[in-house]
């Protein structure tokens, strides 16, 4: 009985390594001195995710290609398997993006809420919503946290 648990338990695990090893990488557009950007990486490279980081002079370019409604914006964007991520969003939100593969331009977590990734500054946690967006700017509630 031994035997089969450890066999069930090393398969599971080695499924988990199997799929974070698939994790396409994330291309972060982010101000060379931003702290919360650089967390937020941390974030998701904690979270299984390959990331490479451009610093640049203007985030408002990247915005621009992303398609990204002024009122979502935030302090970075990104780029993952043709989808677009403003702001902390959550690799959890993100590995859900990449599983369903909703017909979206990308998600979103406006402004700068305290206790989103990258954003534990205290004991202090706001609530805050993901929000999915189109092209055509329509948006939605993707996640709530």
């Amino acid at each position: 009985m031994k035997k089969i648990i450890i066999t069930v338990f090393l398969f599971c695990a080695s499924t988990v390594l199997l799929a974070e090893e698939r994790l396409p990488g994330i291309h972060v557009f982010k101000s060379p001195t931003c702290g919360c950007c650089a967390k937020w990486v941390k974030h998701l490279e904690d979270s299984g995710f390959s990331v490479n980081v451009k610093n640049v002079d203007n985030v408002s370019d990247y915005k621009r290609e992303a398609h990204l409604p002024y009122s979502l914006g935030s302090c970075h964007t990104a780029f993952v398997d043709g989808y677009a991520i403003e702001g902390h969003v959550p690799a959890s939100d993100i590995k859900r993006l990449l599983t369903e593969k909703p017909d979206i331009r990308g998600l979103a977590v406006p402004g700068m809420p305290a206790g989103s990734p990258g954003m534990e500054y205290g004991s202090r946690k706001d609530a805050y919503q993901t929000i999915s967006y189109t092209i055509e700017g329509e948006v939605a509630v993707f996640a709530s946290h």
